[in-house]
């Protein structure tokens, strides 16, 4: 056939385009069409959208993620459901840690970090308390699993 790409046998046509992916999509949408009524919670969990600035590309991502409050912070897990590598939107934040945070219909800009080890062993046993499916990543993943602190932006 002139013009086409030969292709693995049972490869899939739009790689990127994953259960997990296109769930996450339209999670964001439904999320952000409701102003955060409807997809704001899981369970017993808080469920945020993450807008990070892609360190590639320079364009916003977001991403639906669990979040567990902390006083005025919020505790985010880079689990990435138990794959061996860390999420994008970990890297993105490492790269460039003010991101923005949308709490039902409310954003607010934050500053994200990645807990040193001594916050990391207070906050783990939050985290597992929040969702012990999170103990499950840790063993799948074969990786520590970075923890994120967002912190309101100063003022200004």
């Amino acid at each position: 056939m002139t013009g086409s790409s030969p292709t693995r046998p049972g490869a899939r046509p739009f790689p990127w385009l994953t259960p997990r992916t296109l769930l996450a999509r339209v999670h964001t949408r439904i999320y952000r069409w409701s102003g955060g009524r409807v997809g704001s919670r899981f369970g017993s969990l808080e469920q945020i959208l993450l807008t990070t600035v892609g360190r590639r590309t320079g364009q916003p991502r977001t991403t639906p993620l669990a979040a567990i409050p902390e006083g005025d912070a919020l505790v985010l897990v880079a689990s990435n459901w138990g794959q061996g590598h860390h999420p994008a939107w970990l890297h993105n934040l490492v790269a460039q840690p003010e991101v923005v945070v949308q709490r039902g219909p409310r954003s607010q800009p934050m500053q994200a970090r990645v807990a040193d080890d001594q916050e990391r062993e207070r906050l783990w046993p939050l985290v597992v308390r929040a969702n012990p499916g999170f103990e499950d990543y840790a063993r799948t993943a074969g990786r520590t699993i970075p923890v994120v602190i967002c912190e309101p932006a100063p003022a200004g």
